[in-house]
C-alpha cells in the first residue's frame, strides 16, 4: 500500500472539436514525419477528425474545480495517441494551469501501459518525499493522419481523465481510497493473480473489479465487477475512476482496475483500497 490517495478527479467525454483549420501545418508536419517511412498522411481521414488537441483536453480538466484547486510537486501526462497538432508540450502547459511548480514530463509509446507506469512513478516520488501531491492526466484525441490499428468496428471518441492524488488522511494514512499497487503480466489471469493473490482472490467481500473493454478472457471467479464502455483506447478506465471513485469508496474496500493492451496483449492491473468503507 503506499501513502497517495485520490483527493480529486475529473473526466471527460467527446468534446467538441476545432474542426480542421490546422490542417494544412500539421499535414506539412506527418508528411516530413512519414515520407521517410514510405507513407503518407490521409488528407481525408485527417480532415474528418473532430481535432480536439491535447492542450483543449488539459484545458476542459482543469475547469474542474477539484482538478483546478490542486498544486502539484509532479505532474505526468500520459497518452497512447499523439496530439492531432504537436506543437505545444503539454505537460509544461498544464503545470502553468495548476501553479506552476511542478516537476514535469509526459509518457507515450506505452499504449494503455502509460497511466500504470506514471503510478508506479507517483508512489515512488511520493514514498521519497519528492511529491506530496500529484496530477496525473490521461489524454486521447482521435484524430490522425493514418489509420491506427485496432478494431475498425469500435471507433475511439475523443476522451480525457485526471487524477490528483495526495497524502492519505488520517493520523495513519488509513482513510480514502489509496492506490495499493500495479503490476503487469502476460495477460489478465496472470496480471490479476499478482496483485490479488490468496484463495479468496478478486472474490474477497467488498472487492469490485473493473474491466477495461480490452479484456476478452474467461477470468477466474470474482464479486463485484463493472465494467467500462468501449470507446476507448487508453482512457476507459480512468474515465471509470474519475466518474465513480466516490461512490466506490462508500461501497468497496477494494477497487481493482484492470486492462489488456490489444496490440501488445501485455495486462496491466492497478489496485486502490478504501481501509474504513462503509459497505452500502
Amino acid at each position: 500500500m503506499t501513502g497517495l490517495a485520490v483527493r480529486a478527479a475529473a473526466a471527460v467525454r467527446s468534446p467538441q472539436g476545432r474542426g480542421p483549420g490546422d490542417t494544412p501545418a500539421a499535414l506539412d508536419y506527418f508528411r516530413d514525419l512519414l515520407t521517410p517511412f514510405g507513407e503518407k498522411p490521409d488528407e481525408e481521414l485527417l480532415g474528418g477528425g473532430a481535432h480536439v488537441h491535447h492542450r483543449d483536453l488539459v484545458d476542459l480538466l482543469v475547469s474542474d474545480q477539484g482538478v483546478n484547486r490542486s498544486r502539484p510537486e509532479l505532474l505526468i501526462v500520459t497518452h497512447a495517441l499523439p496530439d492531432v497538432v504537436p506543437f505545444t508540450a503539454v505537460a509544461p502547459y498544464l503545470t502553468e494551469r495548476l501553479g506552476g511548480r511542478a516537476t514535469n514530463f509526459a509518457i507515450g509509446q506505452q499504449g494503455l501501459a502509460a497511466p500504470f507506469t506514471a503510478l508506479r512513478i507517483a508512489a515512488a516520488y511520493h514514498r521519497s518525499g519528492r511529491a506530496a501531491e500529484v496530477v496525473l492526466a490521461v489524454l486521447e484525441q482521435t484524430t490522425l493522419p493514418t489509420a491506427f490499428p485496432l478494431s475498425p468496428a469500435v471507433p475511439l471518441v475523443d476522451s480525457a481523465a485526471a487524477l490528483v492524488l495526495g497524502a492519505a488522511a488520517g493520523p495513519a494514512g488509513g482513510a480514502g481510497l489509496r492506490l495499493g499497487g500495479v503490476h503487469s503480466g502476460s495477460s489478465a489471469a496472470a496480471a490479476l493473480e499478482s496483485a490479488v493473490p490468496g484463495p479468496a482472490g478478486l472474490d474477497a467481500d467488498g472487492t469490485l473489479l473493473v474491466l477495461g473493454p480490452w479484456v476478452d478472457e474467461d477470468l477466474p471467479a470474482h464479486g463485484a465487477l463493472h465494467r467500462a464502455a468501449p470507446g476507448s483506447y487508453c482512457t476507459s478506465l480512468w474515465l471509470e475512476l474519475a466518474e465513480h471513485w466516490q461512490e466506490w469508496q462508500r461501497s468497496y474496500r477494494r477497487i481493482v482496475l484492470c486492462d489488456t493492451d490489444p496490440r501488445s496483449g501485455r495486462s496491466h492491473v492497478a489496485t486502490f483500497a478504501h481501509d474504513t468503507h462503509q459497505q452500502g
